[in-house]
């Protein structure tokens, strides 16, 4: 139950990460077309604005590509989605130095366009992880192919002969596996047992299921 609590927490965590996300990109949209209704207030910026934004850009780059790499050893989608947040200030940092670039150059609407690029993929990342989060809260079965492989490899443990059930569902950044295995019908029951204990340590950790 704890494992349970600490997944559905995690899960939740991301939910709301991505909510702020979609909130974040939604306002910065909503003010650059705001100003963009008022072109004679746009101004120009200073050049070293530009390489500011080059560092911030290789800073955010390398800090996603560490994030990421932590974040998949460890199986963690809420270390993911901070990955990803990264990835998102690395990806307004680049638009952004060509809107400061294309205002230097004397277009200085660029400047309000590249904005309104980054609020909508800012927007369009945290729903994507949104989405995510609440389809593991509400307990949805694992996608068909990652299914075809945990029945793969429980048709694959010796003794087992068929298989004729087979439930998943999320939780958290793991699953939970429900299957009926068939055996010979003349066997022992301990042998029986031992096969199934087979197959369920097989799952376990083939697919680092959280339980089956």
């Amino acid at each position: 139950r704890r494992h349970s609590s600490a997944r559905r927490a995690k899960s939740a965590t991301t939910l709301v990460l991505g909510l702020i996300l979609m909130a974040t990109g939604g306002a910065l949209l909503w003010g650059a077309a705001q100003r963009l209704q008022d072109p004679s207030a746009l101004q120009s910026v200073h050049v070293m604005t530009l390489w500011i934004a080059i560092l911030t850009l290789a800073s955010k780059e390398g800090l996603f590509r560490y994030m990421l790499h932590v974040a998949r050893k460890l199986n963690s989608r809420m270390l993911e989605a901070n990955a990803w947040h990264a990835r998102s200030d690395a990806a307004s940092s680049a638009i952004v130095v060509v809107g400061i670039a294309g205002n230097l150059a004397g277009v200085t609407s660029l400047d309000l366009l590249a904005a309104a690029l980054v609020a909508a993929m800012i927007f369009r990342m945290g729903w994507k992880q949104a989405y995510h989060a609440l389809m593991e809260l509400i307990d949805t079965s694992l996608d068909e192919k990652d299914v075809a492989a945990i029945r793969a490899t429980l048709l694959a443990t010796p003794g087992v002969r068929d298989l004729h059930e087979l439930r998943t569902r999320r939780m958290g950044d793991r699953a939970l596996v429900d299957a009926h295995v068939l055996v010979e019908p003349k066997i022992s029951v301990s042998e029986g047992h031992y096969i199934a204990e087979m197959a369920r340590a097989r799952v376990v950790k083939t697919h680092d299921a959280l339980d089956v």
